[in-house]
């Protein structure tokens, strides 16, 4: 019952090798870097075993996940004696428009459909449909699952996903808001539900997955009513490199000031703005914070502030669009590792019913812990998310669901 997951990336291949009839555990995982580059770096970690490294020319993702299915079998580093072994591959696909609130097996008409919301996502799903097409051909009798970025969003309802553009632009080209982060909102949301013996069908919840890229999210009842980002993820929070949320006449402005290319004004908007464009210190926000707090860094402190801004912004409006909240979840690299942070955000949402915990929350990184007081109205979890494992489970569900319908 060994599921590999595959988040194929435009120069990049990360990778899980989950046994699932042994408690999902984690039989190896690996990051394949700088795809179609010189000197591409792979870096395997089996269980129990020594990692090993390789820097070579990979020149496509056909031969990266080759590579990737020897280190699996090699007889030093390897984890099985077979491909045979793996009973299915989860592919993350980042895109898959309105066609899919659901994860599915790939099938030609699957692939199509992916295919033909690229322009949705230029940057993700031709990388995705390569890590597809290259299982096939190495690998050809296992069957592969595509897990959506946007599935668990497909509940939101029109009112929350429309823009205020002609109407013809949404029924001819499918602008609107689409979301993503998707796996890891539904996997926190239900993990914290279980942690708390709480109905998910009884539940309003928030829930932050704040990283390098960030969303948040308003679940009701189990199901996705709105998000952050949108038809694209740049919309929404101030990111590590995104500009979040921003006005499009401003945007025009700075383009015709400029003179600035469609090209070059998505690397602005996407690899030069967000926490990095304002501080000018970097988009980790560990650094960031150094600079701030430790060497009185000013546009540091100004990146903080509005980074901090923001996220309470959004939990206040999506805590009016649920009608209320029971539950906020941190999640993401920022959101399991940060404190300060958390604490931060925190303490501006007594309004709403959160009586923080400062001695829980303190030096808490990576953990599932609740970090709000026993009697607080509305309560607060650190919940480390595990995207690969969600991928892992959806895959094992839909390739035994489609045995079980080949059996009747």
């Amino acid at each position: 019952m060994k599921i590999l997951v595959l988040n194929c990336g435009s120069s990049s291949i990360k990778y899980q090798l989950i046994d699932m009839a042994n408690n999902a555990e984690l039989l190896a995982k690996g990051l394949l870097e700088r795809v179609g580059l010189k000197d591409s770096e792979f870096k395997h970690q089996p269980k129990g075993k020594e990692p090993y490294m390789l820097i070579q020319d990979v020149k496509n993702h056909e031969i990266g996940i080759d590579l990737i299915l020897k280190a699996l079998l090699d007889s030093n580093h390897g984890v099985i004696e077979s491909v045979d072994e793996i009973i299915a591959v989860g592919h993350r696909v980042a895109h898959g428009g309105e066609n899919f609130s659901t994860s599915v097996l790939i099938t030609d008409e699957v692939k199509k459909n992916i295919e033909e919301v690229i322009d949705l996502a230029p940057l993700h799903n031709p990388a995705n449909l390569k890590g597809i097409v290259s299982m096939e051909k190495l690998v050809p009798t296992v069957p592969q699952v595509a897990v959506f970025d946007t599935a668990f969003h497909q509940t939101i309802p029109p009112h929350a996903y429309m823009y205020g553009l002609p109407y013809e632009m949404y029924e001819q080209d499918k602008v609107r808001r689409y979301g993503f982060h998707g796996t890891s909102h539904k996997y926190v949301f239900e993990q914290a539900c279980d942690a708390l013996f709480m109905r998910k069908d009884h539940v309003k919840a928030i829930t932050c997955h704040l990283g390098n890229g960030a969303s948040i999210a308003a679940i009701k009842n189990g199901k996705s009513v709105d998000t952050s980002m949108g038809l694209t993820p740049v919309e929404g929070l101030l990111m590590g490199t995104r500009t979040g949320d921003l006005d499009l006449g401003a945007l025009l402005y700075i383009m015709h000031k400029k003179g600035l290319s469609i090209e070059e004004t998505n690397n602005l908007i996407n690899k030069k703005s967000g926490v990095l464009g304002i501080s000018g210190v970097s988009y980790d926000m560990r650094d960031i914070e150094n600079a701030a707090w430790n060497e009185g860094h000013k546009r540091a402190q100004l990146a903080l502030d509005m980074y901090f801004y923001r996220i309470t912004k959004y939990i206040g409006s999506y805590a009016a669009a649920l009608g209320g909240v029971d539950l906020i979840i941190f999640t993401g690299g920022v959101g399991e590792n940060g404190p300060e942070t958390r604490e931060e955000i925190c303490k501006n949402l007594e309004f709403l019913g959160v009586d923080f915990d400062v001695e829980k929350n303190t030096g808490l990184r990576g953990k599932l812990e609740m970090i709000t007081k026993h009697n607080s109205k509305v309560k607060v979890m650190v919940v480390p998310t595990n995207e690969e494992l969600v991928i892992a489970h959806d895959t094992l569900k839909v390739v035994t669901q489609h045995d079980n319908d080949d059996d009747i």
